[in-house]
Formats: C-alpha cells, structure tokens, sequence
C-alpha cells in the first residue's frame, strides 16, 4: 500500500467526532459564537452607511458560510452532506456569499487519515481479502458520508475504487439533524420565516439510504445492466468479493468534472450532445424506470472527453441516494407535466390532486397559481414560437438557451408567493425527491451552457408513460 501522505491546502483529518453528544458539541460551539458575532456585527451596522453596511453584510455572511463549511467538513456525516444540499439550491434563499462558499463542500472537503478508515476495512473484508489489494492512502474522493481510494488487483493489475464508510456516521444521523437545524437558525444564514422541516425530512431520509452499501451496490448493478448498450454513459462495475455493508468496490472510471476548463472548452454541438444525454437519462429515469439517482451534486457524474462528439460519455457514479417511485405516482405527475405543456389546467390540476400536491375544495385562485407556477417551470420545453419565452434565451432556430437562464429564480419568486397562502401544503416526500434532481438537470445544462431543443425528448417520454400506462 503507498505510504503518501494527503496533499492540498486541506489536511486529512486524524480523528473523527463519531459519538453524537461530541459532534452536538460542537456544532453548539459553533452556534454559540456565530451568535456573538452577530450580535457584534449587528451594534457595527448602526454606524455604516448604506453602502458600507451592504459591504460589510457580505464580509460578514462570506465569513459565517466558511466557518460554518470549515466545521461540516470536519464532522463528516449527516451535516455536510446537508451543507451540500444548501450549496445546490441555497441560490433561492441563502445570501450569495454563503451559497460560493458552501458550494466548497460539493469537491473539496478534507479527507479522513487512512489510520481512521483503514481498521473499517480491515474489520469488512479481512487481513487476507485486503492483502490482494494494493490501495492508494490518499483518498481519490472524500465525500460527507465516506471516501474513495484508488486501488489494484494484484493478481491483475484492474484498477479499482474501494469506497469505505467512515466509522460512527449512520449511528450519528438523527442527532446530527436535530442539532443542524438549530445552528443554521443561530448562524442567520436562513430566513427565520423559511421552514425547512422538510428539507430535513429529506436529507433524513437520503442519509439513512446512503449508508446502505448494500442497497447501493444493488442500484449499481441494475443501472449497468439498463445502460450497458447506451455508448453515452458508463457506470462502474461492482466488484463483488470486496464488498461489505460498510465497503463498496468497483471498477475505477476516469473522468472530469463538468466544470473542468476542458469540459467547458469543448464545442458547442458537444456540449449540447452531452447535455441532452443527461435530460434524456433523467426522462427515462423516471418516466420509464421509475427510478431515479436523486443526488444531483457533481460529484456524482464526470465527462469523459473522446475523440469525437459521438465518443463523449457521462461517467455516471454513487447509486445511494436511488429512489422508487411507484406507477401511480408517475401517471399523476404525467398528468401535471402534460397540463402544463399543453395549456390544459384541469388535466394538470387532476394529476396534482391524484398525487396529494392539491386537495379538491381549494379556492380558484390557489389552483390558478399553482398551475401557473407549473406553466412556468416547463419553460424549456415550451413550442420554439411560444411568446412568453423572453427572446433573450432562444436562439436563432428556436433552442433553449440553459446557460443564460434565470427561470429558478423567477419560479422561487412565484412558488414564495403561494406559499404564503393558507392552503399551501408541504408537497409529498416523492416531490421533494424528484424535484431535487430536477434542479440538478437544469444546473447540469445550465453548466454546460447547452442549447436544446427539449420538448421532443419530453413529448417522446410521455408517450412511452402512456404506452405503459395502457392496460
């Protein structure tokens, strides 16, 4: 095994908080002096001026956000990974400053010192499984959750990756999300009025999936038996005899992230070709499979660049977050997305009642702003001629323009307002799943700044709904 010690501005971590009265602890530390800084920070803005009070509101947020990144990273756990769901969609509620600093969290957090993991494995796979392996110290990946490392078959030289569950953590998750909540309320990086009990449902919920490697290899296998023929992506293959419930093996396959100068140098029919590939993915994910890998972060998929457009693939990684939905939800959700593309708004407000997003008895006015609200979201799969798609994000021959796009803020606007109404309900578990790698897709193209024509592959996903819809 090598001998090489982490590198890079952060150091590997040599003990983990794994008891949860420790890590509570800690974050209350964290909580306790992020108050007297706001406190302070708050008598200093009563002599600013305006314009030195917004400067300084920026330091101070940019300064709480790396705090408060710096001290998930170091726990691991049930914490981070829900700093990374802040990073990914706290653009719609989080100040600015904290949303670039969190978004650190996604590839760039400290890994665990191999003396820590190394006894995990060893306890797995046994002393004599182990010796057939020759594994990298240094971690190719350190995740919330766990880290990879990189390793060879001895026997055959095949490269690997062994991705090992750091220790304490699926024993941790329930007071890690308690203790959380209170801290994101101490450090005032939220709304007080945003109630994010259900973002923490979620995060519960993924959390306690995630740790199950057994599910996760399952997952694994299935996706790269269904995607084996498709030439646009490839997954990873498990590695059966070294595996455990805390140890995950599979083949290593190399790639970039999408935000590599590489990736984002690549032309524009190849950027488009690669983001097509992911929306199409996603369509058939849910509309076809009714199984969807519901952890968006970037972490989870690289670009590996060929020799030719036709020859770009997604690597597409980490099955744990993998959620089944059931066919009756997707025929209702079916009926939304249909209504809201075709201008049919009873068809629309059906499915969203089929499904427990809307309750029959709602007022006119809530239905309308609900389906108004869905009306919008569909804006990239909108006719190339329809007029209430600014001009500004079609291009000459009628595709979306992902990258210039501030559709998600101007559907948070909207979803703010009807939240405020009496009848607004906390949607079902499976939306908030859904939607959440929905958001994904749409920062994936947004990333790869690709123009697509998109309703033709979402019209061609309903009609295969339909077809399985039919008796």
């Amino acid at each position: 095994m090598s001998s090489s010690n982490p590198q890079g501005a952060k150091g590997s971590i040599t003990s983990l908080k794994t008891r949860p009265l420790e890590r509570s602890v800690a974050l209350t530390r964290l909580g306790v002096g992020a108050g007297a800084k706001i406190v302070a920070h708050s008598i200093a803005n009563i002599f600013r001026g305006e314009v030195e009070r917004n400067d300084a509101n920026r330091e101070f947020y940019r300064r709480q956000a790396e705090v408060l990144a710096d001290e998930l990273g170091q726990l691991k756990g049930s914490v981070m990974k829900a700093g990374q769901m802040l990073s990914l969609y706290g653009q719609y509620f989080l100040p600015e400053e904290a949303v670039s600093v969190l978004s650190s969290l996604q590839d760039d957090t400290p890994p665990v010192d191999w003396k820590v993991v190394r006894p995990v494995l060893e306890r797995a796979l046994g002393r004599k499984r182990l010796a057939e392996l020759d594994i990298d110290e240094v971690p190719l990946a350190a995740a919330s959750l766990g880290q990879v490392h990189r390793a060879r078959r001895r026997a055959d030289g095949l490269q690997l990756c062994v991705k090992i569950q750091y220790p304490g953590v699926a024993d941790a998750i329930e007071s890690d999300i308690r203790t959380l909540s209170r801290l994101l309320l101490m450090t005032r990086l939220t709304p007080k009025s945003l109630d994010l009990t259900p973002v923490f449902n979620e995060v519960r919920e993924m959390l306690h999936r995630e740790v199950d490697y057994e599910s996760e290899r399952h997952f694994t296998e299935v996706f790269a038996e269904r995607l084996t023929h498709d030439p646009r992506f490839v997954v990873p293959r498990v590695i059966g005899e070294y595996c455990s419930d805390q140890v995950l093996t599979t083949t290593y396959e190399h790639g970039l992230n999408v935000r590599d100068a590489k990736v984002q140098a690549l032309a524009q029919a190849r950027r488009d070709r690669l983001g097509q590939a992911f929306l199409e993915l996603f369509l058939t994910e849910f509309f076809d499979w009714g199984m969807v890998q519901s952890d968006p972060h970037f972490g989870n998929y690289r670009v590996r660049i060929g020799d030719d457009e036709a020859s770009d693939r997604f690597v597409l990684l980490d099955f744990g977050a993998t959620r089944v939905f059931g066919r009756g939800f997707i025929d209702g959700y079916a009926k939304i997305v249909r209504g809201a593309i075709g201008g049919d708004r009873q068809r629309l407000i059906d499915g969203a009642t089929a499904i427990g997003l809307m309750k029959p008895g709602f007022p006119r006015s809530v239905l309308d702003g609900f389906a108004e609200l869905c009306e919008l979201i569909v804006e990239p799969f909108a006719h190339a001629d329809d007029t209430r798609v600014p001009a500004r994000l079609r291009t000459a021959d009628g595709r979306y323009r992902w990258g210039e796009s501030d559709l998600p803020m101007r559907a948070s606007r909207v979803a703010a307002l009807n939240a405020l109404s009496v009848h607004f309900r906390v949607p079902p578990r499976e939306i908030v799943f859904l939607h959440r790698r929905l958001a994904g897709v749409f920062i994936m193209l947004a990333a790869l700044r690709s123009e697509l024509a998109a309703r033709p592959l979402l019209e061609r996903a309903l009609r295969r709904c339909e077809k399985s819809e039919s008796p």
